[in-house]
């Protein structure tokens, strides 16, 4: 069997995505009950930080523990990626003593050039261009809670970044709708938005993107590497927020969703993070079923 990437979720069929999507609901509900499988005894996943998380390593790490493997964290100052060492060279090495690799990084380009010298899978736990782990996450989350998202309309509010066009990707894999709704010069890539075809419309005003929504998904507005511009991007996207006037104008049983780590009373209200009704904790925590799900397929019992 060839090596599988996780690139971006364009790098599954719908239908790969779909089971990924409801294995992790089923190991969610086997870690409820201390009943976790070891598929992965006695593997080992590299784990390369060159943007710090706290959702990533911890969901990570804890779920190759529960699979029966071995996670090695490796931060910016414990290699040479793309300093004393090129990138090739650099997977070459570290794919020859570990079973798989997660990358979290800035520039794109440095998960392609690693996966291309990559002798084992390579996953990106988040790009510049995408974040497709937490779309996994953000899918299960979503189906736990509604059922199936297919056909169903979504509304995208603040920055066109990572995540935004992850849920382009998203809508082409799952096939749903999605509204996006940024301030002037933030939108997503016009080359993504294309590739979205009709299923992707670009609206100015937040309230035209939620109108009838069935999730409504926002971030910060100002991502890591971008906090000079915290104070300008607060101006700049006054009337971006997602509250609960916004969320009104929704469908009824509407739900709402960020990636976290928020910034309560910028880009989503205090009262909504706080909210009973919040499926924000639920989505953080399912980054670490989903990626046992991704974990699991990428590299199978026996392989």
């Amino acid at each position: 069997m060839s090596t599988r990437n996780f690139l971006s979720l364009l790098d599954f069929s719908p239908e790969e995505l779909r089971l990924l999507v409801s294995r992790a609901i089923e190991l969610k509900k086997l870690n409820r009950r201390r009943a976790d499988p070891a598929p992965l005894k006695g593997r080992v996943l590299g784990m390369i930080f060159e943007k710090s998380s706290t959702r990533t390593r911890v969901s990570f790490e804890t779920g190759m523990v529960q699979l029966g493997g071995h996670a090695v964290f490796l931060s910016p100052g414990d290699t040479q990626l793309g300093r004393g060492e090129t990138v090739e060279d650099s997977a070459r090495v570290i794919s020859s003593m570990v079973d798989m690799i997660m990358i979290r990084t800035f520039a794109h380009s440095i998960v392609e050039r690693f996966a291309a010298s990559s002798s084992v899978p390579v996953i990106n736990a988040l790009t510049d261009r995408f974040h497709p782990c937490q779309l996994l996450a953000d899918m299960q989350t979503y189906r736990e809670h509604r059922g199936d998202i297919a056909g169903q309309s979504v509304a995208w509010v603040g920055d066109g970044n990572n995540m935004c066009q992850s849920y382009i990707n998203a809508a082409r894999q799952f096939d749903f709708e999605l509204r996006i709704a940024c301030p002037p010069g933030f939108e997503p890539d016009e080359n993504i938005v294309a590739e979205g075809g009709n299923r992707i419309a670009l609206v100015r005003k937040p309230a035209d993107a939620v109108a009838g929504a069935a999730l409504v998904v926002t971030d910060v507005f100002a991502s890591m590497g971008q906090e000079s511009e915290q104070q300008l991007r607060r101006q700049q996207f006054a009337g971006f927020q997602v509250n609960a006037d916004l969320m009104s104008k929704a469908a009824p049983r509407a739900i709402y969703m960020h990636c976290l780590p928020a910034h309560r009373g910028e880009e989503i209200s205090a009262e909504l993070m706080d909210s009973p009704g919040s499926v924000i904790w639920d989505e953080a925590e399912n980054r670490l079923h989903s990626q046992k799900a991704l974990l699991e397929f990428l590299l199978p019992r026996g392989s």
